[in-house]
């Protein structure tokens, strides 16, 4: 691993980012190059000041401060890909700002025919269901499912394609020897034995906010397109459509109630030229052809809802009548239906241990699909 010294001393250089980083090498070809030129081949660089030209000598002549982070590097068994590498994901280099360094734990090998799913971390359940779904047929068509690993339409887009036999990849924002959130834990091994998890992060480098936004760019970066299955107008997720575009891929957005607010931000998407999104035949009709298997869609449709028991009262069946897909306000529910409102919180209790309703936060209650 000793090869990597380089690229960890040309990353630690102050005002040398991932762009710089890039012109660097299209120039240079590799860190130990540009340490070895003279300060006028570094200013022939679109970027380069004086500044930076002398802060990259004076990193050429510091120790090696790398030695805690190699050996974490081998304890971990993860594989560290630089730009140069043939096994980093060709996708991705062709992005303005490539991570130089691309910590892997698993197999990229699938990151060539992918598509990235994202959407709200607090997804409703009609939200949670369509992920899901989206993420199992895209893994049936052997596209691979680039997602963020975020509680809420990340997990369940990356649980889809992993029930579906697939394979899936997740952009920590983190460290990977820091799971996060840790309740997905188990998840994190799943893709990582199913697919990768990847990261541009130290090792140990924890959560910060401001990591979450830059690894937006390498989830849009490894796919052919960005889906957006549920989100806000200032969610993260439109961050990562708008970099998809700015990186030239193809932009999806999956629509939803005009009563919920969580759908504010993909009906947004869709204003602004997005490709509206009721089945994965929509996302192939986009995509390059090659690589994947194309699938005959079934006719458009929401996610089926569960069975009902046999043993229904007439509470019971007058308070699923009103309920569908779409979260309700429990205030709405006693107006609509003249219930009391002890009658109907004990009712929606029942029906939700019988498995039929779902609760969502702040009180709201849905029918619940499969």
């Amino acid at each position: 691993m000793e090869h990597l010294i380089p690229w960890f001393n040309l990353k630690c250089v102050p005002g040398i980012g991932n762009l710089l980083f890039k012109r660097l090498l299209d120039r240079f070809s590799t860190p130990r190059k540009v340490f070895a030129v003279s300060r006028e081949d570094l200013l022939a660089v679109e970027g380069i000041s004086l500044k930076s030209a002398a802060a990259i000598a004076g990193q050429r002549r510091a120790g090696n401060q790398f030695d805690r982070e190699l050996e974490a590097i081998a304890k971990s068994g993860c594989q560290v890909l630089t730009c140069n590498d043939a096994d980093y994901p060709r996708l991705l280099l062709e992005i303005p700002d490539p991570p130089p360094l691309l910590y892997v734990r698993g197999d990229l090998e699938s990151s060539r025919q992918a598509v990235a799913v994202v959407g709200s971390r607090n997804g409703t359940s009609y939200g949670k269901a369509i992920a899901r779904r989206l993420g199992a047929d895209l893994a049936a068509c052997r596209l691979t499912v680039v997602s963020g690993m975020a509680i809420g339409i990340d997990t369940c887009a990356h649980q889809g394609a992993l029930q579906a036999g697939g394979q899936t990849i997740a952009v920590m924002g983190t460290g990977l020897n820091q799971i996060y959130p840790a309740r997905n834990r188990k998840l994190h091994d799943a893709i990582a034995e199913r697919g990768a998890v990847v990261s541009e992060l130290p090792l140990n480098a924890g959560p910060d906010a401001r990591h979450f936004p830059a690894r937006n760019r390498i989830i849009s970066g490894m796919a052919l397109g960005t889906l957006v299955v549920e989100a806000t107008l200032k969610s993260g997720s439109l961050i990562t459509a708008r970099l998809a575009a700015e990186q030239n891929r193809e932009v999806f957005a999956v629509p939803g109630s005009i009563d919920s607010f969580k759908s504010t931000g993909t009906h947004a998407l869709i204003k602004q030229g997005a490709k509206l999104v009721e089945n994965v035949q929509d996302i192939l009709e986009e995509l390059p052809t090659g690589g994947y298997q194309r699938v005959t869609a079934e006719a458009p449709g929401q996610p089926a809802t569960v069975p009902l028991p046999g043993e229904l009262s007439t509470v019971d069946r007058k308070i699923l009548a009103e309920l569908d897909r779409y979260p309700v306000h429990i205030d709405e529910l006693v107006r609509n239906l003249d219930l009391e409102p002890g009658e109907l919180a004990a009712a929606l209790l029942q029906l939700e241990l019988k498995g039929v309703v779902h609760q969502d936060r702040g009180s709201r209650f849905s029918r619940k699909t499969r």
